[in-house]
């Protein structure tokens, strides 16, 4: 049996951290922002990474295939899916720099690619910068999947890809077998290839069931990157992987070879070590999560009762609407780390860290996102601090 592990550290011991999530901001203010987890590593990830260090294992990754069976081993038993393809599948730094790797394996300098917004800023960032262009196809007014306005960017702009977010970052939605297959049919109409970001797949709480993009029939052409980061909270070491449905892999295979020298080593290690052996530690932190996320929903009827939340399927984030408290509307997409609306207003007022719904692009003004992967403890000092903000 496996504790809670975001149960595991105090604050003092997580302000020792020296990672992004505890140091971007001064000492007063509750980190809630960046998806980072407040976690000790799943001990089968500690103790090969332990191991490593002990026998001097810091040299370069070996391949892609012994971390590829071990993903397929993990969707087999927790999704029924057995259709990873081990033999194509292609190691990658991370799952945004192997998107952008996939993209370039299949759309031309200059292309349109439809992303749902709002979502994960870079999508924005890193398409942009590998010189296509994003095209938005906004979600519904419930965070998910409008497919009439899928089809309408599709029609209308022609693209030659489709990134989504499978579960949706920022809303958590989980999307459903259905609208799975109404992306897959406008995809085969209107010729886009479909790039899935599906890194947090594992975290599917209680109530949504997870579906593997290339397990719905018409996926043949598409991809899927995924690795452990988020489940495991993995993010400083670094590895990922690029599956192809049948019909994508010989485009894979076109992968250059030196992309492989981007993960590492110890990335590799522990990322396999996770899907392996950590399903445990996972189930564990799933629990938590579920709790968590009740809290956020009674933390927030009682200090912020008119934001609007609905509770994610998916994912550790909360996905708030604050236009009611009338701190503005920033709709810009910008930087992950720029604060605007009532994340500035939070921040500032209230000494807690959210992600700023602007950055999140069109349809984000007006909201934040909160990380609720953190103890109890934090997460009810934080929100309580948040009502502060009222009059």
């Amino acid at each position: 049996m496996v504790d809670n592990p975001l149960e595991q550290l105090s604050v003092d011991a997580l302000r020792r951290r020296t990672s992004l999530k505890w140091r971007t901001y001064p000492p007063d203010v509750l980190p809630l922002w960046v998806a980072e987890m407040d976690v000790l590593p799943a001990e089968p990830v500690a103790a090969v990474l332990r191991q490593a260090l002990e026998l001097g294992d810091t040299g370069y990754p070996s391949g892609a295939r012994a971390y590829a069976e071990t993903l397929a081993g993990f969707a087999r038993r927790r999704w029924g899916w057995d259709g990873v393809d081990v033999d194509s599948a292609q190691i990658v730094p991370d799952v945004m720099l192997g998107i952008v790797e996939v993209l370039k394996l299949v759309t031309e300098p200059g292309s349109s690619v439809v992303v749902n917004t709002p979502v994960y800023p870079p999508f924005f960032a890193f398409t942009e910068h590998a010189d296509r262009r994003v095209v938005g196809a906004p979600l519904g007014t419930d965070g998910r999947i409008d497919v009439a306005a899928l089809e309408a960017a599709f029609r209308d702009t022609a693209p030659a890809a489709f990134l989504l977010a499978n579960p949706h970052n920022p809303t958590g939605a989980v999307h459903t077998v259905d609208e799975l297959v109404a992306v897959a049919a406008l995809a085969r109409e209107y010729g886009v290839r479909v790039i899935v970001d599906e890194i947090h797949a594992p975290l599917v709480l209680p109530g949504a069931t997870f579906t593997p993009y290339l397990s719905v029939d018409g996926t043949e052409d598409a991809f899927v990157v995924t690795s452990a980061s988020k489940a495991w909270n993995l993010p400083g070491v670094k590895a990922a992987l690029a599956i192809a449905g049948t019909a994508g892999a010989d485009d894979l295979r076109r992968m250059p070879e030196e992309v492989s020298h981007g993960p590492s080593h110890f990335g590799v290690l522990a990322h396999t070590a996770a899907y392996t052996d950590g399903e445990p530690w996972l189930d564990a932190l799933l629990a938590g999560l579920a709790a968590n996320r009740k809290l956020v929903g009674r933390l927030l009827a009682e200090h912020l009762p008119t934001v609007g939340y609905t509770p994610p399927g998916g994912t550790y984030l909360a996905w708030l609407d604050c236009r009611p408290l009338g701190f503005g509307d920033d709709a810009t997409p910008g930087a992950v780390a720029d604060v605007a609306g009532p994340a500035r207003a939070f921040l500032d007022q209230s000494q807690v860290a959210l992600s700023s719904g602007h950055a999140f692009g069109p349809g984000g003004g007006g909201h934040v996102r909160l990380n609720f992967a953190t103890s109890q403890a934090i997460l009810t000092e934080a929100v309580t601090r948040m009502g502060r903000v009222l009059p």
